[in-house]
C-alpha cells in the first residue's frame, strides 16, 4: 500500500477519479439524463459533490494516523481544491443557469433566502483556503498561522451541511448524514487537540502548554 500511494501515478490517478463525477454529468447531459429539471440535478449533484470532497479533504489526517499511513497527506491538497472546484460548478449553476448573472436578484436571494445564505458563506470560506494552498503561501503565513487559517473548511463544511438541511426540508436523510460524519471529524480533531495538550503538560510540569499542530 506504501508503494502503491508513492508511486509517480498515483496522484494522476486520484486526479481523474475526482473527474468522473463531471464527466458522469456531462454524459448524462449528452444523453439527456438531467432529470425534468436539469439546473435543479446539476445544482444539487455538484452542491452533493462539494461535501463529499469536503468529508474526503477532512478523513485525510485521520485516516492516515489511524492506518498508518502517512503517504496519503500527497492527496489532502488535491481533494480540497476539488471541493473548491464542485463548489465552484455549483455557485455557477446558481449564478449562470438559474439567475441568468442577475446580480440583484441574486443578492435578494442571499438577504431573504437563509439556506442560501449560508451557502453563501460556506462559499466564501473556501475562496482564502483555494487561494492560499500552496507552498508559497504556508511560507509566507508562517505554518502555525496557515494551520490556522485552514481550519475554516470545519466552518464551510458545517455550513454546507447547514444549507443542504435547509434547503431540502423534509428529505433530510442526506444532509444528517454528511453532518454525523463532520461531527465525527470534528471530535476526533478536538479529542486530538486536548490529548496534545495533556501529553505536553504532563512533560513539562509548571510550563503553559504552547499552541499545538491540530
Amino acid at each position: 500500500m506504501h508503494s502503491l500511494l508513492n508511486s509517480k501515478w498515483s496522484k494522476p490517478v486520484v486526479f481523474v477519479i475526482c473527474l468522473m463525477p463531471l464527466a458522469l454529468l456531462g454524459w448524462r447531459a449528452l444523453h439527456h439524463g438531467l432529470t425534468a429539471n436539469p439546473i435543479e440535478f446539476i445544482t444539487h449533484a455538484t452542491g452533493d459533490w462539494t461535501l463529499r470532497f469536503l468529508i474526503f479533504t477532512l478523513c485525510i489526517t485521520p485516516f492516515r494516523k489511524i492506518l498508518h499511513l502517512p503517504e496519503l497527506i500527497r492527496f489532502r491538497r488535491m481533494l480540497g481544491l476539488f471541493a473548491f472546484f464542485y463548489a465552484c460548478l455549483h455557485f455557477t449553476t446558481y449564478i449562470w443557469l438559474d439567475k441568468f448573472f442577475d446580480l440583484s436578484e441574486m443578492w435578494k436571494d442571499i438577504a431573504k433566502r437563509k439556506f442560501i445564505t449560508v451557502g453563501f458563506a460556506a462559499f466564501l470560506l473556501l475562496i482564502p483556503l483555494a487561494i492560499t494552498s500552496t507552498a508559497g503561501w504556508v511560507r509566507r503565513l508562517g505554518g502555525k498561522r496557515w494551520q490556522l487559517l485552514h481550519r475554516l473548511i470545519y466552518f464551510s463544511a458545517v455550513f454546507g451541511v447547514i444549507h443542504y438541511y435547509w434547503l431540502v426540508k423534509s428529505a433530510v436523510i442526506k444532509p444528517l448524514f454528511y453532518g454525523a460524519i463532520v461531527g465525527v471529524l470534528a471530535l476526533w480533531r478536538l479529542l486530538n487537540f486536548i490529548s496534545k495538550k495533556n501529553q505536553v503538560a504532563a512533560g513539562n510540569p509548571g510550563q503553559r502548554p504552547s499552541s499545538l499542530r491540530v
